[in-house]
């Protein structure tokens, strides 16, 4: 068995795209177009990641109302520096949901709501401020 990828449906693809590869720094591997059935796939991957595994954006071109996120579950990526990766994301405009105070995981949310986790490749870093003494924001 081998895992393909991960669908999340988006309302807004321009924001979805810049929170997603702009932002969290995903790449766009293919898209399709699918006129009859009226809707868009894009397939996305992180750098350096030969594994094969995509998050497929689906976006319907009807309008629709997306609500929750949470009941999805979440995304997880391993990065390399999370303290580092956090603060990037602040400083673009993400808001951290629940910081890395243990220096290992983080949680974000998607324009969607999509609760997306962050863990610290090979194990935790040394605890430190401001994230030690951050407190959660929203849900995650």
């Amino acid at each position: 068995m081998k895992f393909l990828h991960t669908m999340v449906r988006v309302t807004d693809l321009d924001a979805s795209l810049d929170f997603y590869c702009n932002k969290l720094g995903l790449t766009e591997v293919r898209r399709s177009d699918y006129e009859q059935g009226r809707f868009y796939l894009i397939y996305l991957s992180a750098p350096g990641d030969d594994s094969g595994a995509e998050l497929e954006l689906t976006h319907n071109w009807d309008p629709e109302t997306l609500d929750g996120g949470r009941n999805f579950g979440h995304v997880a990526y391993q990065v390399d520096d999370i303290y580092a990766t956090c603060q990037h994301l602040l400083d673009q405009g993400v808001t951290i949901n629940r910081p890395p105070r243990d220096g290992y995981m983080a949680f974000i949310r998607s324009p969607d709501g999509i609760s997306i986790e962050l863990l610290q490749k090979g194990g935790a870093l040394a605890p430190q401020e401001p994230w030690q003494s951050m407190e959660n924001s929203g849900s995650w």
